[in-house]
């Protein structure tokens, strides 16, 4: 039974890092960038989920507006701090993603305060029992969240024109636009769909931690970006074995070392060791 639910704990885990790392992977996939800022639009989803809990009452209104407006703010970001970087060697819309990352962390710190909001009444508390198995409600919206947002980004990609175009343009985007692909269309909704699924993480750890705070995705951030490289790079299937992979890790770390190390330097040793040994990734297809 321990066995099972450590399982079970791991899956939530690695779900709530797949949700980020796949955003990651979509930028990095389309456009070579290590999109560090993603995991302030992380942070931004998750307080406007507080926020618009608290005014209205309703939790799934409130991740439907988070994910649309971060998803929006993904395409500003893309347009005003990506693109007229596009002609530039990688490096420097690294430094210029990390930069804005800080610049949300402290901006967060002005606006919100630096001590962390909560929401007014805690959220999905109940807690569900199948057979002898029980879980937290939240860590099964986590878990089901995930599926349901994954599987539907899975779907768009294999069953859509959107999916197709985007695909085309990762392979050869001069052979894209030859076929008359929009690649500029491509990108912004890329980072739409990024950002929306970013903040979708964002809300459902708001939910399972009742806690939202300036630095909440720092994190999540180091985690996710050492996954899309464990994954391979630019591979989403990848990506999601490696998120689900880590959390299991995790969960038995926590259970027979921890004593010794927190659960963070737990999933960081992991990690560390893994990409010593390959660092292509463990699931990585031979593009970089």
């Amino acid at each position: 039974m321990l066995h099972v639910e450590l399982v079970l704990q791991g899956l939530v885990n690695g779900s709530m890092y797949a949700v980020i790392a796949v955003g990651l992977t979509l930028v990095y996939g389309l456009l070579r960038i290590l999109h560090v800022a993603h995991a302030g639009l992380f942070t931004l989803g998750a307080y406007i989920t507080v926020l618009i809990t608290n005014a209205t009452g309703s939790l799934p209104l409130a991740v439907a507006v988070s994910a649309v407006t971060v998803g929006v703010a993904g395409m500003l970001v893309y347009r005003l701090l990506y693109e007229p970087l596009l002609d530039r060697p990688p490096y420097v819309a690294l430094i210029a993603s990390i930069g804005l990352f800080i610049c949300m962390e402290e901006g967060y710190r002005i606006v919100f305060g630096p001590y962390g909001n909560s929401f007014d009444t805690m959220q999905l508390t109940e807690r569900i029992n199948i057979g002898p198995i029980g879980m937290a409600a939240a860590d099964a919206a986590m878990l089901v969240g995930a599926v349901v947002l994954l599987t539907g980004l899975g779907l768009l990609m294999k069953r859509t024109r959107f999916g197709v175009a985007w695909r085309a343009t990762v392979t050869d985007p001069a052979m894209a636009r030859a076929f008359g692909i929009d690649t500029v269309k491509v990108r912004y909704v890329n980072f739409f769909i990024a950002s929306a699924l970013a903040a979708a993480a964002g809300a459902l750890v708001a939910v399972l931690n009742n806690l939202v705070e300036p630095t909440m995705g720092s994190v999540p951030s180091y985690k996710s970006l050492a996954i899309i490289v464990l994954g391979g790079l630019g591979n989403v299937g990848g990506t999601l074995a490696a998120a689900l992979l880590l959390g299991v890790i995790e969960a038995y770390g926590t259970i027979y070392a921890g004593s010794f190390l927190d659960r963070d330097a737990i999933a960081f040793v992991f990690l560390i060791a893994v990409l010593m040994v390959r660092p292509q990734g463990l699931f990585a297809t031979g593009r970089s």
